[in-house]
């Protein structure tokens, strides 16, 4: 790109702060210190793990560089590659991205000595209610809110049931399982999908004895602890009995039991999609999927809880949503201007009209910051949207090592296809958490 004068320079940044501080209407004149000191002849990277996102982060990147001179890099986590890993292996070769997207708990790992503190940001206030905080700081933006659960295909559960279904009315085991006896009943005698992969078994599955402990992250965090120093057994922790219950109870409607390690996740959606099931086991994140797989009624998906027991709590009456995805800036190796460059970046997501309309319609997610009213376009995003206005959702973000859900995803996986049973699933996350000390 050809560099500027610095006249031109000068004119164009002062453009830039302008346009920045119009669109969202809110922004001081007094924080437009990364607008002003951030060059268009700067090149930045980012390093996307969340793969459903890539073409629609790459549009945006687009967009954000004809808009500011710019140019940012969508670098892709490959398929099957665990973010942390790939992200330390590229600091060990002095190939670190200025930016990444990461998980809450590669975040806490990585924090205080690679990452820059945001703490001062002027957008910290836009989504107080999701940013992470360690120590007090603030090291990441969090980039969306995500919610998981049972997700229904209303049009396949009425065509097999003959009557009008209304989702609310699962709040409990027992209604699930009635539900599911009747789907069989009618026809569909393997109704739920159930995916194979470690990261679906691992984190969102086994990630209800955490978050649902009592809905916060400090209570996951609590147990966490009593599970480390052996305080506690998961075999006597309701929530992991309750959990087991849950998933034996799908299992047995699994619909791909046949082989449900052989199970293709690029084909789970299409049974969805096309009717052949009437319910899936994922979170909003997932809607790309669907979508691809030929989902033409979009208002007939949406969230069903993922059941715990019988008790009308939060768990089955709501469902979990909370920032799943975090933006982390370099320290370490990037310069000056290229932290300035990302900073410009994040401002450019939470306060331009473009940005805050890519981020929900382009890449199908739901905003942190509570300036971005714009209307989600899909129908898992506006349905997690509409229960957090109900207060029918719960933002435990339990912050789990790096290797969990690999590890625990495999013992899960292990359950799935009945190579261990009840027992043997306890035992093995004892083992996990014992030689975490």
């Amino acid at each position: 790109m050809k560099a500027f004068k610095k006249i031109a320079l000068a004119a164009l940044v002062c453009t830039l702060s302008i346009v920045l501080l119009s669109a969202c209407g809110k922004k001081e004149e007094s924080s437009t210190t990364s607008d002003s000191t951030a060059k268009s002849d700067v090149s930045i990277t980012i390093l996307n793990s969340k793969g459903e996102i890539q073409v629609a982060l790459e549009d945006m990147a687009s967009a954000f560089e004809k808009e500011t001179g710019i140019k940012v890099d969508v670098l892709a986590c490959g398929a099957g590659e665990v973010p942390y890993t790939k992200i330390t292996s590229m600091y060990n070769s002095g190939t670190a991205p200025t930016m990444a997207i990461l998980d809450p708990l590669d975040i806490d790992s990585l924090a205080q000595s690679k990452a820059v503190d945001l703490t001062d940001e002027e957008w910290v206030a836009e989504c107080e209610n999701s940013v992470m905080r360690i120590d007090g700081k603030v090291y990441a933006f969090p980039l969306c809110i995500e919610g998981r659960g049972i997700i229904y295909n209303k049009s396949a559960v009425e065509n097999v049931l003959g009557h009008e279904f209304d989702p609310d009315s699962i709040d409990s085991y027992d209604a699930l399982e009635a539900l599911l006896e009747e789907l069989r009943a009618g026809g569909m005698e393997y109704p739920i999908v159930i995916s194979k992969e470690d990261w679906s078994l691992g984190a969102h599955m086994l990630g209800y004895i955490y978050d649902a402990y009592d809905g916060t992250t400090a209570g996951g965090a609590e147990l966490v602890g009593k599970l480390k120093s052996g305080e506690l057994s998961v075999a006597d922790y309701d929530r992991f009995n309750q959990l087991v219950d849950t998933f034996s109870l799908i299992k047995k409607y699994n619909y791909n039991h046949a082989d449900p390690l052989g199970a293709s996740y690029d084909r789970d959606p299409m049974y969805l999609a096309d009717g052949d099931a009437a319910l899936w086991f994922n979170g909003c994140w997932a809607w790309p999927n669907i979508y691809d797989s030929g989902a033409d009624n979009s208002d007939e998906y949406g969230f069903l809880p993922f059941v715990l027991g019988n008790e009308q709590d939060f768990n089955n009456t709501g469902m979990q949503a909370s920032a799943s995805k975090m933006v982390m800036i370099d320290k370490e190796q990037s310069t000056a201007e290229e932290i300035e460059a990302a900073k410009q970046f994040i401002d450019w997501i939470v306060y331009s009209e473009t940005g805050q309309r890519m981020l929900v319609e382009d890449c199908a997610l739901i905003p942190s910051c509570t300036n971005n009213q714009t209307a989600s376009l899909d129908p898992l995003s506006l349905d997690i949207r509409a229960k957090m206005a109900e207060g029918r959702t719960y933002n435990a973000s339990t912050i789990l090592p790096s290797d969990h859900w690999s590890k625990l995803g495999a013992s899960m996986q292990r359950f799935l296809a009945d190579t261990i049973d009840r027992n043997g699933l306890a035992a093995e996350i004892d083992a996990y958490w014992a030689a975490q000390n």
